[in-house]
């Protein structure tokens, strides 16, 4: 089992607070990641999920950039990237 932190960065305060529940919700519906946390805290928005497949946290990062941009029109340039991946 992996543990992955991905983050989004450049949303502007409003679109960070207001995509976490959107994020998380939408989350439910993947059933594959598994103990699933979203956060917005000092202008990144981050998500950290587990799953057995992603050693390198791709496939969680395209998630991830899927459900932040189904639910928000960023102002700004976004950027999406991997920070850690740990087995657990």
């Amino acid at each position: 089992m992996f543990r992955i932190t991905v983050a989004c960065s450049g949303l502007t305060e409003a679109e960070g607070s207001g995509v976490v529940s959107d994020v998380l919700e939408e989350f439910t519906h993947r059933q594959w990641q598994h103990n699933v946390e979203c956060t917005w805290s000092a202008g990144t928005l981050s998500l950290c999920a587990s799953n057995d497949f992603d050693e390198n946290g791709q496939a969680l990062l395209d998630e991830f950039g899927d459900a932040v941009l189904a639910s928000v029109s960023p102002e700004g340039t976004v950027r999406f990237s991997v920070v850690a991946v740990s087995e657990a």
